[in-house]
Order: C-alpha cells, then sequence, then structure tokens
C-alpha cells in the first residue's frame, strides 16, 4: 500500500469532506428525516467514535512495537499464533481485538504498512479475529436474548460459537502448513535485546505524531464518504424496504411460512426484534424449539447482506482500502456464513 504525498492527501480529505457534506445538505432539503439531533447522534457522534478507536488503534500499534512490547501483549494468544506460524504482530492484534475491532483492525493495517506483517498474515488475523469479536458484545447479548427465547437462545448462541471455534481452528490449521511452506516471511521471535534497544518515551511520540496524522487522514478519506452514504440510505428507508423485499423472496421458498415474521424482524434495525418474535412464537406454540433455532440461524444468514452495508462495510472500506476491505469483509463473511450452514445443518439432523 502505497504512501500519498501530504497535500495530495489533503486535497482528497476535502474533496471527501464536500462529497459527504454535500449528500447530508441534498438529505436535509428532500427528507423530512433528517433533522439536528439525528445528525448529530446517528451520524457525528458514531462517525466520531468510529475514528477514534482507530486512531487508537494505530496509535497502539505504532507504540507496541516501538517498544518492544509486541511480545508482551501477544502473550495470551501465543501458542496458537506460533502453531500458525504467524508471529507475533498478528497475535497481539488478536489480543487487541477482545476489546476493540477497530483498534485491532488499525493495528494490523499499521504492521503491514510497516512490512511486519504480509499480506496474507493480515487476511488470516482478520479472519481469526472474529473469534474474539464473538464475545466482544457476548455479555450484553446473553442477557438480552436467553430470558426471551430460553433454550433456543442458548442453543443458539452454543451453535454460533460451534461455528466459532470450527473456522478457527481450520485458519490456524491453514496457517500452519501454508506458512510454514511458503515464500512470504514470517516474523521471526523478537531478539532479547529488543526492548534493551527501545527507544525512549520521547522518541515514542515523536514517532507517532509525525506517523499518525497521514494515516489518519488517509482513513477518513474513505470513512466519511461511505459512512455518510450508508447513514442517509438507512436515514430513508432503503435497508428496510430491501429487508421486506429478500424476507418475502426467501421465505417462501427457504424457510416455513410460520417463521416469516422472524426473519423479517431480524432483518430489521433492532438487534432484539428478531429474538421477541422468536419467543413469543415459541410460547405459543407455532413453533418447536428446534424450528426456532434454525429460524434464527436463517435469519443470522440472510441478514448478512443488510448487516453488511450498514454496518461492517464503512469501517472496513475505511481501515484498509476499498478493494482490500471488501475483499476483507467478503471473503471473511463467505467464511462465517459456511460454517453457519455447516454447523445448522449438523443440528437438524441430529436434533
Amino acid at each position: 500500500m502505497k504512501r500519498k504525498q501530504p497535500k495530495v492527501q489533503l486535497r482528497r480529505l476535502g474533496i471527501s469532506l464536500a462529497a459527504s457534506l454535500a449528500g447530508v445538505a441534498v438529505c436535509t432539503a428532500v427528507f423530512d428525516a433528517m433533522t439536528l439531533s439525528v445528525l448529530v447522534n446517528r451520524l457525528l457522534i458514531p462517525l466520531a467514535r468510529l475514528v477514534l478507536f482507530i486512531s487508537v488503534g494505530l496509535a497502539a500499534g505504532q507504540a507496541i512495537e516501538a517498544l518492544g512490547w509486541t511480545r508482551e501483549v501477544a502473550v495470551l494468544a501465543r501458542p496458537f499464533f506460533r502453531f500458525a506460524r504467524m508471529g507475533h504482530h498478528c497475535s497481539a492484534a488478536f489480543t487487541t481485538a477482545f476489546l476493540s475491532g477497530a483498534a485491532a483492525n488499525a493495528m494490523l493495517l499499521d504492521f503491514y504498512e510497516d512490512k511486519k506483517i504480509t499480506k496474507l498474515q493480515l487476511f488470516l488475523s482478520n479472519y481469526l479475529n472474529q473469534f474474539p469479536a464473538f464475545f466482544l458484545h457476548l455479555p450484553t447479548t446473553m442477557f438480552i436474548v436467553l430470558p426471551l427465547t430460553g433454550i433456543a437462545g442458548a442453543l443458539y448462541f452454543l451453535l454460533t460459537f460451534l461455528a466459532t471455534v470450527f473456522r478457527t481452528i481450520l485458519f490456524l490449521i491453514f496457517g500452519h502448513f501454508y506458512l510454514g511452506t511458503s515464500s512470504d516471511p514470517i516474523q521471526s521471535p523478537v531478539s532479547g535485546n529488543a526492548r534493551e534497544n527501545a527507544p525512549g518515551l520521547k522518541a515514542v511520540t515523536d514517532r507517532i505524531r509525525k506517523r499518525l496524522p497521514a494515516r489518519i487522514v488517509n482513513i477518513l478519506i474513505w470513512v466519511l464518504p461511505i459512512y455518510t452514504l450508508v447513514f442517509i440510505l438507512h436515514l430513508n428507508g432503503a435497508f428496510d424496504a430491501m429487508n421486506l423485499a429478500m424476507s418475502a423472496h426467501i421465505s417462501t421458498r427457504l424457510i416455513p411460512v410460520e417463521s416469516l415474521s422472524i426473519v423479517i424482524l431480524s432483518f430489521a434495525a433492532e438487534f432484539t426484534s428478531g429474538f421477541a418474535a422468536a419467543g413469543a412464537l415459541m410460547d405459543a406454540g407455532v413453533l418447536t424449539v428446534k424450528q426456532t433455532v434454525l429460524a434464527l440461524l436463517l435469519g443470522n444468514i440472510l441478514a448478512f447482506p443488510i448487516r453488511a452495508l450498514r454496518h461492517q462495510i464503512p469501517r472496513y472500506m475505511g481501515i484498509f482500502s476499498p478493494k482490500m476491505g471488501l475483499q476483507l469483509l467478503l471473503s471473511g463473511q463467505f467464511f462465517r456464513i459456511t460454517s453457519l450452514i455447516l454447523t445448522g445443518y449438523i443440528y437438524y439432523l441430529v436434533a
């Protein structure tokens, strides 16, 4: 990934900002849904939060690398990443993903641009970061979902967890065999003198101050217009219309009619609504526990296009590049959906 000249970056940032403001202005003039409160709470604050997490990740990556702390941060996942031959930098990003997925991806980008990891290592590490991502919001979602769906919700979480573990193991095995025979450079362990030769705090802050602004600007060039476009589409009902069109088309062929409302609500903006509908239908005797679990899994799978457009594309294209971000998103979700289908099919046969 080539670095661009500062003047070129600033010019592109200006174009990006102008395009974003123009989109907001047109939306405000044409549609009634745009208000100052909506603009601040649903666009500016989430966008600022995203940029903050990305900035923290980039700064943390620079500091960890400069201070020679990569091995220490990577200690929790070190045995697994040693087996996968992926090095301490990928392991450090994996550990960070338990706190913030955006920060972990920003670290991976930083390591890749500094040629500390290869493109293959970046992709594999991003796939593996789906494991900590599963746990990131688990406490909150479990306390909401389990009271609504009971045993069906517990089985749903178990199946999604098993699917996550299954693909994580496969990625580690792939790394062990492919990276072991590939010509791609694998990160060698940090020497014992690395920490002794690490620069002082002033040198680290100077390095961050020198390199971080240019990288943040490069990220903002893509994050601003993409995030704004997705926000405008969502605000004006584009995704709701897509939800209904997809559910109406798919339900008659793949999903029992009784489960139609579950799938529609699973597509909707409110995460818990699908589980609430599932619990209500199950309690009413319309669906069995097995049918409820399968319907929730299908809702999870079929909701991917909407969820990706609304939440993930701005993050991936902004942090990485449009091309690499789209590649990471589509390939990562392909593996996720494939593992869910396999796990759900086994449950269908066994239960």
